[in-house]
């Protein structure tokens, strides 16, 4: 089976500059973008939402919702957007997603999930795929994750990524959600072993390459988040070590393509910052580091900042 490595979606992060970012730096890993809801997708500013570079393929696009007959209609959205996959968000522990029933609350109507794959598969001929969680809550997390994972499956899920955690819904906020449930790998790797032949990915506190491929001797997709948003130089690396490329990606030749991409932006009415803020650990624990990220941090937001920012900062690296 196929072996990927993918950057998880994360709210405020993995946006469509973000995604061009990484693009450049790896050719190889799986991107996803933000998690959109469903209203969104169907009656809000697409271009905003939804629109992407082509560069950027593959590019997997995140759903939140829980209505079969709207997943299914922004489903047909984002295929005709050009989305190489669709994946349903059954992981998100926010206040906001708790509200609206959707995300990490999904794992107890196991039912409902399957029946909003069923509606999306109907429709849409690309991947349809689930991220979610061990469990959530007072959950048997052996019964939960098994009882989704085959209802998905049997709905026509293409593929399921599983943060492995558990989600506490009441008495931990989302971050806490991120760190304070403990890391079960061995759950996720059960059910890959019960299921061999669905392709399945892990998520959740993997910080390097090195754990990578420690995942990949029992699973097929590693996802990372945080360490790959955080030290965007690890993506650099994914080609080489983890699909056999010859080289790694060069930072500087990397940083220095931004430079077209964000004047093009600003050309449309954006700011330097809005695509700087996504480079500022590249060059991290390098010398230079910290004038480069003070030189973006703070050049970038000023009126009228240029994509100048990206060429001061990389002189300030010596």
């Amino acid at each position: 089976m196929a072996k990927i490595f993918s950057v998880a979606p994360m709210m405020e992060w993995t946006d469509r500059h973000c995604r061009y970012f990484h693009r450049l730096l790896s050719k190889q890993t799986l991107l996803y973008t933000e998690m959109v809801t469903t209203g969104a997708v169907i009656h809000g500013e697409r271009e905003r939402l939804l629109g992407f570079d082509e560069a950027e393929h593959p590019v997997v696009v995140q759903l939140g919702g829980s209505d079969p007959k709207e997943l299914a209609q922004a489903a047909v959205i984002c295929r005709d957007w050009g989305y190489d996959e669709i994946n349903l968000n059954v992981g998100c522990p926010s206040d906001r997603v708790q509200s609206g029933k959707f995300g990490a609350c999904l794992m107890a109507e196991p039912d409902l999930v399957a029946s909003c794959i069923d509606a999306m598969k109907k429709v849409v001929s690309i991947p349809v795929s689930v991220k979610c969680r061990i469990g959530i809550d007072e959950q048997d997390e052996e019964e939960a994750l098994d009882v989704l994972a085959d209802k998905v499956l049997a709905a026509g899920c293409d593929s399921l990524t599983v943060h492995a955690r558990k989600a506490w819904l009441k008495g931990l906020s989302p971050k806490e959600n991120r760190d304070i449930p403990p890391l079960n790998y061995d759950r996720v790797y059960r059910l890959k072993q019960r299921l061999p032949d669905v392709q399945m990915g892990i998520n959740g506190g993997i910080t390097s390459l090195g754990e990578a491929k420690d995942h990949y001797q029992i699973m097929d997709e590693v996802m990372m988040g945080r360490a790959a948003y955080h030290s965007p130089a690890l993506l650099a690396s994914v080609d080489k070590e983890l699909f056999g490329a010859p080289d790694e990606t060069d930072l500087f030749v990397a940083a220095e393509a931004m430079i077209p991409y964000i004047e093009r932006h600003i050309a449309r009415g954006g700011k330097a910052n809005h695509v700087t803020r996504h480079m500022l650990g590249l060059f991290q624990a390098r010398p230079g580091a910290r004038r480069w990220r003070q030189i973006l941090t703070v050049e970038s937001v000023k009126p009228g900042a240029t994509a100048h920012v990206v060429a001061d900062a990389l002189a300030a690296l010596g």
